[in-house]
């Protein structure tokens, strides 16, 4: 299950990168986030590892990431496990718009564990709650960015 979006922000990549990157911040934009169990502090870099508590679909589940890639403030890719061996891969990429902003573009992949049986389960209803909570998570994101007591 993939789920891919782009958005435009009307603030540098610089300043987007700082929220997005910043583990205190989760709360304050991702839709899902229930609780930050570890983190280190300040902006995360490639190698850095968080422990997350999400909530989809009425579950609480801790994913454990790593940030495979940060390569500010232009891409960063994490890596997630989740429970019963689940994985998660979440791509930031960043480039300026021309204007002053930001073309974000986000892209969130889950693969269910067990193979097939699996992906059997992750099904359409799933699809569209994470879809629904991606949109969510980036009208958050666009809304703390663009207030400008928010940054």
């Amino acid at each position: 299950m993939k789920v891919e979006r782009d958005i435009t922000l009307n603030v540098a990549p610089e300043e987007v990168w700082k929220v997005l990157m910043d583990p205190q911040r989760l709360a304050d934009w991702v839709s899902i986030h229930q609780k930050l169990k570890q983190a280190p502090p300040g902006i995360l870099n490639q190698g850095d590892q968080l422990t997350q508590c999400l909530r989809l679909m009425h579950k609480n589940f801790d994913v454990k990431w790593e940030v495979e890639q940060a390569d500010e403030p232009r891409k960063a890719v994490w890596e997630g496990r989740g429970p019963v061996r689940s994985k998660a891969s979440v791509v930031y990429e960043l480039e300026p718009d021309g204007n002053g902003g930001t073309r974000f573009h986000y892209m969130n992949e889950f693969k269910a564990p067990m193979g097939p049986l699996g992906a059997f389960f992750a099904d359409r209803a799933f699809q569209r709650t994470s879809e629904r909570e991606a949109d969510k998570t980036l009208d958050n994101l666009k809304g703390i960015l663009e207030a400008p007591d928010q940054r």
